[in-house]
C-alpha cells in the first residue's frame, strides 16, 4: 500500500447506505480522494413473522448463520432476549469479518468465518460438517439469493429462514437522478458497489436515463470496483467492465481501485 499514490482528488462514488458507509468514507479521504456518498439501496429492520418464529425457536436451534450486520442488528432489536434463549450447544457462523465483529458486540462468537466471504464459501466450510436433521436459522434480507439455503437443504438440514430487514431503493430518488447525469457528463472518476442490488436498484432507477449510462460506463472513463463476483455479474450482463479485489471486503476493493487509478 505504501507503493500507491493514492486517489489523487479523484471522486469515487460510495454507493452503499448511508449507514454502512463510513469506512469506505475514511479510507478514500485518508488517501487524497473525495468521496460522494449515493446510497442506491436502504435497509430497514423489520420485525416479520419468520423472524419472529425465528426467536421463538432460539432453544431448538444447532446452528444459526448471519451474513450481514443489518441481519445481526434486527434480530437484537426486535429478540432482545434471543442470546439468553438460544440453544447452549447452537453453534454459529458469519459470512465475513465484519459481520463477526459486530457478532462480538452482541457477546457471541463464530465457529466459522470462510475465507471466501460469500453464500458459496459459507457452505465450503458446511462440507465437513454432518448437518443430518439439524435445525439452522438464517435471518437475512428475502432479497438474498438462495444459494445458502438450498445448499444446507441439500446437505440434509432444516432451515428456518427469517426475514430480518428489506432491501429497498431510496425512498427519495433524487440525489441518485443527480449521479446518474454526474456520470454521463463524465464528472465522475470511479464508482464502488458492494452489492448486487446496490448495481441493479442505481441501472433501475436511471429510467430513461439508462441507456445513456450504460453507454456511458461502458466506455471505461469511468473506473468501477465491485467488491466481489456475485456483485460483479450484474455489471457483466450489461458488458459494463469492473475490477473486484481478491478478498471481499471494503478496504480492499479500494486499495485494488487504487492500484487501478495508478495504472
Amino acid at each position: 500500500m505504501n507503493d500507491l499514490k493514492g486517489f489523487k482528488g479523484k471522486v469515487i462514488v460510495v454507493t452503499r447506505p448511508m449507514e454502512r458507509a463510513q469506512i469506505a468514507v475514511d479510507m478514500i479521504k485518508e488517501n487524497g480522494g473525495i468521496s460522494l456518498v449515493v446510497p442506491t439501496l436502504e435497509l430497514e429492520a423489520f420485525p416479520s413473522d419468520s423472524l419472529m418464529d425465528l426467536c421463538q425457536r432460539a432453544g431448538e436451534l444447532d446452528w444459526i448463520i448471519f451474513t450481514s450486520p443489518a441481519s445481526l442488528e434486527s434480530l437484537f432489536k426486535y429478540c432482545k432476549d434471543f442470546k439468553e434463549n438460544l440453544n447452549p450447544h447452537c453453534q454459529v457462523a458469519v459470512i465475513g469479518p465484519r459481520t463477526e465483529r459486530v457478532l462480538n458486540e452482541y457477546g457471541l462468537s463464530a465457529g466459522i468465518v470462510p475465507e471466501d466471504y460469500t453464500a458459496e464459501g459459507l457452505l465450503e466450510e458446511f462440507q465437513g460438517i454432518n448437518l443430518q436433521g439439524k435445525i439452522v436459522g438464517v435471518p437475512r434480507t428475502f432479497n438474498a439469493r438462495d444459494v445458502l439455503p438450498e445448499g444446507l437443504k441439500e446437505m440434509g438440514a432444516t432451515v428456518f429462514l427469517a426475514e430480518a430487514y428489506k432491501s429497498t431503493q431510496p425512498q427519495d430518488p433524487s440525489k441518485v437522478a443527480w449521479l446518474v447525469e454526474e456520470i454521463i457528463k463524465g464528472k465522475i472518476d470511479a464508482i464502488t458497489f458492494t452489492s448486487p442490488l446496490t448495481v441493479t436498484n442505481l441501472f433501475e432507477m436511471a429510467g430513461d436515463k439508462k441507456g445513456e449510462l450504460v453507454q456511458s460506463l461502458r466506455k471505461g472513463n469511468i473506473k468501477i470496483a465491485a467488491i466481489g463476483p456475485i456483485t460483479q455479474k450484474p455489471l457483466e450482463k450489461l458488458g459494463i467492465k469492473s475490477i473486484t479485489p481478491p478478498k471481499y471486503t471494503v478496504n480492499n476493493m479500494l486499495m485494488r481501485l487504487m492500484e487501478e487509478i495508478d495504472n
